[in-house]
């Protein structure tokens, strides 16, 4: 329970942190690097879990476009 806690709180402290840097950077004309990096390292934090993929799938995925391009040249007459 502690644990669930502490992470609900990290994200909320962090969440908060990033509103804070993008919402200074629109609204405040003296804006720095230091709301610039926040902003921009929160929203590039926001894509990390779109790329990353267990090394299992990239296996398996490898495999599969492998057997897919060995069909398609028996398949294709004058293929070596």
């Amino acid at each position: 329970m502690a644990g669930r806690i502490a992470r609900w709180g990290a994200a909320l402290g962090l969440g908060a942190l990033w509103w804070w840097g993008v919402l200074r950077l629109a609204l405040v004309p003296d804006a720095g690097a230091l709301e610039g990096a926040v902003a921009a390292g929160g929203w590039g934090l926001s894509l990390l879990p779109v790329h990353c993929v267990p090394k299992a799938g990239v296996v398996r995925a490898g495999a599969r476009a492998r057997r897919r391009r060995e069909a398609r040249g028996a398949r294709e007459p004058g293929a070596s």
